[in-house]
């Protein structure tokens, strides 16, 4: 289990919930008082990690969702093949192949060190 559930009234803006199973960044949240029957509702914008797609949900401020865990670590750069790079995990030693995202396509050399995100068993270059 790589994530954990919180109630929608704990979450804030810049922090991680999982939407349709895809982990997103929370860009912005919106509360309604509460009505003559029902109780105050968040209105949630975010944005999905791996692939960017804009997501909004309601909910209930007593909702419980999940939220990711979110695991950034240290890795050096062995080599760069086409759209993949080659990885290697400064703790573990754990090499892997990541695609490369746009931003870093000519940034990636080998030897270099750059910072990655593991959540939901998936991985991203973050900084390069």
């Amino acid at each position: 289990m790589s994530w954990e559930l919180v109630e929608v009234r704990e979450l804030k803006e810049g922090r991680y919930m999982n939407i349709d199973d895809e982990p997103c960044q929370i860009s912005s949240i919106s509360t309604s008082k509460p009505g003559k029957h029902g109780e105050a509702k968040a209105r949630i914008e975010a944005i999905g990690i791996f692939d960017g797609g804009k997501r909004s949900v309601v909910y209930p401020m007593k909702h419980k969702v999940q939220v990711p865990i979110i695991d950034k670590r240290q890795a050096q750069v062995i080599t760069s093949m086409g759209n993949e790079v080659q990885l290697m995990d400064l703790e573990t030693y754990e090499t892997f192949n990541i695609p490369i995202p746009e931003e870093y396509k000519d940034k990636l050399t080998p030897g270099k060190e750059i910072q990655y995100m593991v959540a939901m068993g998936r991985k991203k270059i973050t900084r390069a």
